[in-house]
Order: C-alpha cells, then sequence, then structure tokens
C-alpha cells in the first residue's frame, strides 16, 4: 500500500478557551447566569471570554476548576494555545506581504545543502529561510545585511548580490558559533602562525583539524564553507564578538596554493583591520586593507628574499627542493612561481587539488 503524502495544517482561524467553557456550561446544565454566581465573575465577562475578547487568567482557571472539575490547566493550556494560534495568524499575514524577498535568496542551495527545510507552503518556507538566519523578519535581515549603516561595516564587494553572500556568510557564523575559541588573543595568534605554515605540507584530514585547534586557542574560528553560485569569494574574516574572530575560507579555485593564501589573508585581516568590519576576499585588490593582507599572506608563506631563487627555478626538482628548504608544500612554491612569472600552466601538478568531503 502506498503512503498517502501529508501536508501541514495551517489554520487562519483560532478557537478561543471560551468555546469550550460554553460547552462545559451546557453539559453540566449550568445557565450563563449560575456560572457567573458561581465563579464569581460577571455575566459580561464571561461573554468577553466566550468571544475570546478577554483572557482566562490564572486565577479565572482555578475558579472554574472549583465550578466545573476541569483541571486549570487545561483552561491555561486552551488560553496559551488560542493566544499562540492568534500571533501565528498574525504573522503569516505579516510574512505574507515579504514572499517576494524570497527571490533574492538562494532557497534551492539552502535546501539542497540541508540548512533549510523545504515546504510547499511559501510563507512556511520563508519562516524557514528566517529562522535559518536568526531574524524575526524582512525587516530585520535588511538591518543586518542590507541597509546603509549595515554596508557601512563591511568590504564594497559584498554588495553584489547580498541574498547569495549573505547566505554564504550565515553558514560561516553557524559553524564559527559551534568551535569552542579562548578570547582572542593577538600575540598568541602571531606565534602560531609558523606552525599553521608548516600544515602546508599536510593533507586536509591532518591540517584541518590542527588549524582548527591552534586558531581556536588564539581566539579565532576556521569555518570552512563551500562557495555558493553568484558569490565566487575565496575567504571573509568577520568578527562574531569583541574577543571572537571568524576566518572563513572556500575552496574556490580548489588549489592548495590558493587555499592558504587566502587564509594568511584573512589572518591579516584579523590582526590588522578593525573588529566592526566585514571583509571579503574576491581575489582582487579593492583598497589598502586588501593589499596589505595580500602582502601580509605572500610574506607569511614565502618571504619576498626567495622570490628571485623561485622566478629561477627550471625543473620540479628546484620547486620541490625549495619547497624543503622552507618548510612549506611544493604546491605553494609552484604557485609562487606562477604569480612571478605569468607562466600559470607550470608546475601544475605540483599544485595538489582540495575536494569537499562527501558525507
Amino acid at each position: 500500500m502506498k503512503a498517502l503524502k501529508t501536508y501541514p495544517h495551517n489554520p487562519d482561524y483560532a478557537v478561543p478557551p471560551g468555546e469550550t467553557l460554553r460547552e462545559v456550561m451546557e453539559s453540566l446544565g449550568m445557565t450563563q447566569a449560575e456560572l457567573a454566581l458561581r465563579t464569581g465573575l460577571t455575566v459580561q465577562t464571561l461573554n468577553r471570554i466566550f468571544n475570546g475578547e478577554q483572557p482566562v487568567t490564572c486565577e479565572t482557571a482555578g475558579k472554574l476548576e472549583l465550578v466545573t472539575g476541569v483541571p486549570a490547566r487545561m483552561w491555561n493550556n486552551l488560553e496559551a494555545l488560542y493566544r499562540e494560534q492568534l500571533t501565528r495568524i498574525a504573522e503569516r499575514e505579516r510574512l505574507q506581504g515579504d514572499l517576494e524577498w524570497l527571490r533574492g535568496i538562494p532557497v534551492r542551495e539552502l535546501v539542497a545543502r540541508g540548512l533549510v527545510a523545504d515546504d510547499p507552503d511559501r510563507v512556511t518556507l520563508l519562516r524557514n529561510i528566517l529562522g535559518f538566519y536568526g531574524v524575526a523578519g524582512v525587516w530585520e535581515w535588511n538591518e543586518i545585511w542590507a541597509r546603509p549603516q549595515a554596508a557601512a561595516r563591511r568590504s564594497t564587494c559584498f554588495e553584489t548580490c547580498p541574498g547569495p553572500a549573505s547566505a554564504w556568510m550565515r553558514q560561516g557564523e553557524l559553524q564559527a558559533r559551534d568551535i569552542e575559541c579562548a578570547s582572542y588573543d593577538r600575540e598568541r595568534f602571531l606565534s602560531v602562525l609558523p606552525e599553521m605554515r608548516g600544515l602546508t605540507r599536510e593533507t586536509p584530514e591532518k591540517f584541518v583539524p590542527a588549524l582548527r585547534r591552534l586558531c581556536a586557542g588564539a581566539g579565532v574560528a576556521v569555518s570552512l564553507v563551500p562557495e555558493m553560485q553568484k558569490v565566487p569569494w575565496n575567504g571573509a574574516t568577520k568578527w562574531l564578538t569583541p574577543e571572537k574572530a571568524m576566518i572563513l575560507l572556500s575552496l574556490r579555485g580548489k588549489g592548495e596554493d590558493r587555499f592558504w593564501f587566502s587564509f594568511f589573508h584573512e589572518a591579516g585581516h584579523v590582526l590588522h583591520d578593525g573588529k566592526r568590519l566585514l571583509l571579503v576576499n574576491d581575489g582582487g585588490e579593492t583598497d589598502e586593507r586588501e593589499e596589505r593582507a595580500n602582502r601580509f599572506a605572500a610574506e607569511a608563506l614565502i618571504p619576498a628574499r626567495h622570490n628571485n631563487n623561485i622566478r629561477g627555478c627550471r625543473t620540479a626538482d628546484e620547486i620541490v627542493r625549495i619547497a624543503r628548504e622552507l618548510g612549506v608544500s611544493p604546491g605553494i612554491v609552484a604557485g609562487r612561481y606562477q604569480f612571478l612569472t605569468g607562466r600559470w600552466a607550470a608546475f601544475k601538478t605540483l599544485i595538489r587539488t582540495l575536494e569537499w568531503k562527501r558525507p
């Protein structure tokens, strides 16, 4: 037998507890006047309760228990359910006017990633999306992601597509929220950068947990989120609290050289830029902050004094030898050679490809 597909029931009405009270009163053979006399309530008060215009208070619920024999907790529960349903109806009416906003949000991608529950009802789907963002409504989302005062706290490259961009950023925030970190310590973060540089020689299975552990010990949470359509970014930096920074990375380009350059680029932002900024690395140099972060990443991975030796390499063995001397992955040196010479296909086989591990 094939199971029938069921759909959620979202009634557009609410039944006040007064309806149940009226039924109980009639089943006991009481008139409204008698119920008023026994409970000490006025007839007018009972009318308002019957119509849902006046709530059943805890005191009234206690009186009704004594008079009708129906426990006070049931009257309290009926009242709570009635008020909750009234709120849901009002919320649904409010959200109905915001459905157009969904067109700018990558709903299908979020559903495909298992981050948002799909629903045939568009209002329920909108509510699920708002829950993903942790906001009560579209107005609140705009205050965080789209208003001028929000834009002042981020770099200009965020403006291209705020819907997909905010979705990618939110995934990073949710990951980072679950990473337990020490309070931010700038000196400690600086001190572990050489150790993290050495991780470039390891496989992702080893370097990812080690990178996260070292960063967390200095107050920095590292989030790894696959890039989204229309968001061709390598990384981003955001301070979640004054004592906790987030470095968010994608695998755009998939090469290990780009991944590690992006990490140290974002580390440069953590070390040198303001805590109120949301800085995004799209691979370009849009302002002095991005240029400074690029210089920091380049120097942290391979100091500039080695550039001439790298530029002069002619064989893969020479690249590997220099990498061994520098204590970094050959792919990092190969990437520097490509950058210095413009020969983007040279020594490409030395650059490991990083892939997202499928669950």
